[in-house]
């Protein structure tokens, strides 16, 4: 058996482990990460990248089958035509450059990169089956980045017609009718792009309203776009199996029904991938099915840490990778620790939706006494010139020192200004040092500068 030693010993290479590892490798660190699939994990692979790319497709397929149906803007257009499977093997493209882009990183990094699927034998060893033969790793400083799956259904195991998103975003044909049990963030992206490109699509939420993470006042503009879509929503409900003609079993508050449905998408979440692998016989401290880490990201067993999906929520990409990055400053000897005051989230829907920092009632259940200004969309120029005016900005501070808590919007492209509404509250800004600063007209952010101004009580343009 081929035995390789190292310092750092990375166990997956999504956002958080290969980022993890590289960073490890430029600070000298000698570094090995192992993987089954390709570097770039569910993510790049078949989540974050894929689906964007399915997404931007359906809009474009879309808006031409509008201008041919309805023209506008002085525009028509001819019928439009789709090839799913072209669609696919140019979004295949797109994740193979990726994929191809991280591993050479890797390599610049002089980080070693092991494919094959690995079992923990401890703390410091690991077994790895790789296409040549086994290799036993034994390393200083175990990280553990194993990330986290899709939740099947008892009652919808996926195969044949019930899929995950992954299957979803491998199709080569547009499914006529197209049912998706859980109106998350997963399912909503994904059910709003097979809606443009031409499903029939029932959406099957068990909560009372779709996007429960989210408050209602973000959600609205979504679910008049669904409506508009002709998406029909069943909140309220839940999904049961598939009946003797294949069709899916819904109970909800107006009953028990059938949805003829091609293909049944199920995406009611994902669990870590906590257990399994030999993780089990390490007998880490867990919270609940996550793995229990500290403000390092060490685990209860001293040179195991553990990062991104695998320790909790939120899960997302660019956790796991500030994560991966203070844990290979940690190992190189450099003092981090976790100190982030947010963390924002995305949904790709139609429209997005971007969340910074608190909602004003998760503030005020705090106990925080708050001014809030919302300025729609609706009265900001760039929005009408792109014709697509649904959605606003939200901003939330405290009433008495003005400090920003929290940072929503909903509209066309508002995913680009995450970082921007991030860095407010990482600064500890204040609602004066937004509408002290010159937003750039005409642009959506403008609408920023505005819901501040309105926090204050003399918005200029509402």
């Amino acid at each position: 058996m081929r035995e390789i030693q190292c310092r750092l010993l990375v166990i997956g290479a999504g956002p958080g482990g290969y980022v993890c590892a590289i960073r490890a490798g430029q600070l000298g660190v000698d570094t090995v990460i192992v993987d089954a699939e390709p570097p770039g994990g569910t993510c790049l692979n078949v989540g974050c990248i894929p689906s964007k790319a399915l997404i931007h497709a359906a809009e474009e397929f879309h808006r031409l089958t509008q201008l041919a149906a309805t023209p506008a803007m002085g525009i028509s257009a001819g019928g439009a035509t789709l090839d799913l499977a072209a669609t696919m093997a140019w979004k295949d493209g797109i994740v193979e450059r990726l994929t191809g882009g991280v591993a050479t990183l890797l390599r610049k990094a002089k980080v070693r990169l092991v494919t094959g699927r690995a079992t923990v034998r401890d703390g410091k060893t690991v077994l790895v089956e790789t296409p040549e033969g086994p290799v036993q790793i034994r390393t200083e400083v175990l990280v553990l980045a194993t990330g986290s799956e899709p939740i099947e259904v008892p009652a919808l195991p996926f195969g044949g017609k019930v899929i995950s998103s992954t299957g979803a975003l491998a199709l080569t044909e547009v499914p006529e009718r197209l049912a998706v049990v859980g109106g998350g963030y997963i399912g909503l992206e994904l059910g709003i792009a097979f809606a443009k490109l031409g499903s029939e699509v029932t959406v099957v939420e068990a909560a009372p309203r779709i996007l429960p993470q989210y408050d209602a006042e973000l959600t609205r503009p979504v679910a008049q776009r669904l409506t508009q879509l002709g998406v029909r929503v069943l909140t309220g409900a839940r999904a049961g199996g598939l009946s003797d003609s294949g069709a899916l079993r819904v109970a909800g508050v107006d009953g028990a029904e059938e949805i003829a449905a091609d293909k049944v998408l199920v995406t009611v979440g994902r669990r870590p991938r906590a257990t399994g692998a030999g993780l089990d016989g390490l007998r880490l401290d867990m919270a609940g099915p996550y793995i229990r880490i500290d403000e390092r990201c060490r685990t209860s067993m001293t040179g195991v840490l553990a990062i991104g999906d695998v320790t909790g929520e939120p899960m997302l990409a660019h956790r796991a990778m500030a994560q991966g990055e203070m844990v290979a400053e940690l190992v190189a000897g450099q003092p981090r620790i976790w100190d982030k005051r947010a963390i924002p989230a995305v949904c790709f829907t139609d429209p997005e939706i971007v969340s910074t920092g608190l909602s004003p009632d998760e503030a005020k259940a705090l106990g925080q006494e708050v001014v809030t200004g919302l300025f729609p969309f609706a009265a900001n120029g760039r929005a009408m010139t792109a014709d697509d005016e649904a959605g606003f900005i939200r901003v939330t501070a405290r009433a008495d020192t003005h400090e920003v808590l929290g940072i929503q919007a909903v509209g066309a492209g508002v995913a680009e200004m995450a970082g921007g509404f991030a860095l407010a509250l990482e600064m500890g800004a204040r609602i004066e040092d937004i509408t002290g600063t010159i937003h750039a007209h005409p642009t959506r952010g403008e609408a920023l500068h505005e819901a501040c101004l309105r926090a204050l009580g003399h918005a200029l343009h509402i």
